[in-house]
């Protein structure tokens, strides 16, 4: 058994310095790509439509003549910032909405936590897509849509952590020494439940990255003309046998970033999971 541990190492090393490589590189290319190039991910050209690979459009070009390597540092820096926004979003509206409720007590924390379970039933793209219905198309209507729909993930786990944390000593030597729930939550139990929601964002990024582009896909996420990942693969999908670069360049990019935030979330759930402490590093 401890042989099998100790083979796995090395493994889970290697797999974590490469989530770490591709969301360097991620980040790397949504900061400087545009200025790389110096080419605005907008401007057309009909005469370039379909071109491959070239010295000025080192990815080629879409059915518009764009540069895809343009769009897709574009998309990238959209991309991710939604994926960001959203989770912190989540984390706002869950764990710190669900805590407090926790807190307050059995008449606020009933009300609070059955409005996640409404909002759990409903998959998160199909409740994405109706709230985009009524707040409109835009980078803000997204992050709200998908922070939403991911916030009652976050409030179980912080609730989870909670009850974890009260039935430790140093929670009923406080209660002793008369500090308040609140005064509670914040110096003591808040900081030793940070590592699961860090866990667990690490996990919900990447399918917030995913709804995202699904929504951006369908034409109803970011407003119609903005290069993100989903919407150049919706623009590409037309011509993939003529054109297949323009669809795959972005379908790459997306699965190894979902990748590796996956490969980070299960890294650092066996990191601060105190339950699993020791079986890896």
């Amino acid at each position: 058994m401890q042989a099998s541990f100790a083979a796995a190492k090395p493994f889970a090393f290697r797999a974590e310095i490469a989530a770490y490589a591709i969301l360097g590189a991620v980040a790397l290319l949504a900061l400087t790509g545009p200025a790389l190039t110096g080419l605005d991910p907008l401007t057309q050209s009909v005469s370039g439509s379909h071109a491959g690979p070239n010295a000025m459009h080192w990815l080629g070009q879409d059915h518009l003549g764009r540069d895809i390597f343009t769009r897709l540092a574009v998309g990238a820096r959209l991309t991710m910032m939604v994926a960001l926004a959203s989770t912190a979003t989540a984390i706002s509206l869950g764990a710190v909405l669900g805590l407090l409720a926790v807190v307050a007590g059995r008449w606020a924390e009933w009300p609070v936590f059955g409005a996640f379970d409404l909002v759990r039933a409903m998959p998160s793209i199909l409740l994405a897509m109706t709230l985009l219905v009524a707040l409109g198309p835009g980078v803000p209507s997204v992050t709200l849509a998908i922070g939403i729909a991911f916030a009652p993930i976050f409030a179980y786990v912080a609730r989870a952590a909670w009850f974890r944390e009260t039935s430790a000593g140093y929670v009923a030597a406080a209660n002793v020494l008369g500090s308040p729930p609140l005064t509670t939550l914040v110096r003591h139990i808040a900081p030793n439940i940070a590592g699961a929601i860090v866990t667990q964002a690490a996990i919900i990024i990447p399918r917030a990255i995913t709804t995202e582009s699904v929504l951006s896909f369908f034409g109803i996420g970011v407003t119609p003309g903005t290069p993100t990942w989903g919407r150049m693969i919706a623009d590409a999908v037309k011509y993939v046998e003529r054109a297949p670069l323009a669809a795959l360049v972005p379908v790459l990019a997306l699965s190894a970033v979902t990748l590796a935030f996956a490969l980070l979330g299960d890294r650092l759930r066996l990191r601060w999971d105190p339950l699993r402490k020791g079986t890896s590093t």
